[in-house]
């Protein structure tokens, strides 16, 4: 009875193995792990932030400052006209003029010619005289025909005396008015190096005249020969062979 009851107990199963059920999945090996790329990508992102960072700092450290526009001569002094604002990196040891400080900076005269698109520094202006040791300042009026169209400041040109007879030495006697007189007489010039400080024209006016100012640096032996004959309106400037236009 006992073989009968294990027989038939035992009748019902099969012998193969038993499968999957439909909704179970195979499992799947476990997936590598790759350190390198991990601490690469977190390299990244740090240097990324870093650099984020450093352009934020730098952007907040600039400060405005002064930069010209337009040719200043020696002499000169800037102007709203002849400047502009620039950021520049903060450097406590530039000297640089901030943008704030343009109308102190205008009673200053420049120590020597500064070029268009400079970044001035407080070394390049002084409060006192500006004219070089020996040289002189003198002021001449041309009209038409009497000076180079394309003349500029910076340009250096020869002064001659165009008048006749005694005009070049006015109402004076002196040795200045005999060698005005025999610089006209002989077509010698008066200076044969001066030098263009600054030009003022009409241009901008409706009607145009033609007539033109300019400031020349001459020698002071020279400056007195020079007045006079501005004063009779007999001075005439060319530009000198090898320098200008």
């Amino acid at each position: 009875m006992k073989i009968q009851e294990r027989t038939g107990a035992g009748a019902g199963r099969s012998a193969g193995p038993a499968q999957p059920s439909v909704g179970d999945r195979l499992p799947t090996p476990p997936r590598e792990r790759k350190p390198a790329l991990a601490a690469l990508a977190v390299l990244l992102i740090l240097l990324g932030a870093l650099g984020a960072t450093t352009l934020v700092l730098q952007a907040g450290d600039r400060i405005e400052v002064v930069k010209v526009t337009a040719d200043i001569q020696a002499g000169e002094s800037v102007g709203t006209s002849n400047t502009t604002s620039v950021l520049v990196a903060a450097d406590d040891s530039i000297n640089y003029v901030k943008w704030s400080q343009l109308d102190s900076l205008k009673s200053y005269k420049a120590k020597s010619t500064i070029y268009k698109g400079t970044v001035v520094i407080g070394d390049m202006f002084t409060q006192g005289s500006s004219l070089p040791a020996g040289k002189a300042s003198v002021g001449v009026a041309l009209k038409e025909g009497q000076y180079p169209a394309d003349i500029k400041p910076g340009d250096v040109v020869a002064v001659y005396n165009v008048g006749t007879g005694n005009s070049g030495s006015g109402s004076g006697s002196g040795s200045g008015g005999s060698d005005s007189s025999s610089s006209s007489s002989s077509g010698a010039p008066i200076v044969p190096d001066a030098k263009v400080n600054t030009k003022s024209d009409d241009s901008n006016a409706t009607i145009s005249t033609g007539n033109l100012s300019l400031t020349l640096l001459v020698d002071e032996s020279d400056a007195a020969a020079v007045a006079r004959a501005a004063a009779a309106g007999a001075v005439a400037i060319v530009h000198v062979p090898g320098t200008g236009n």
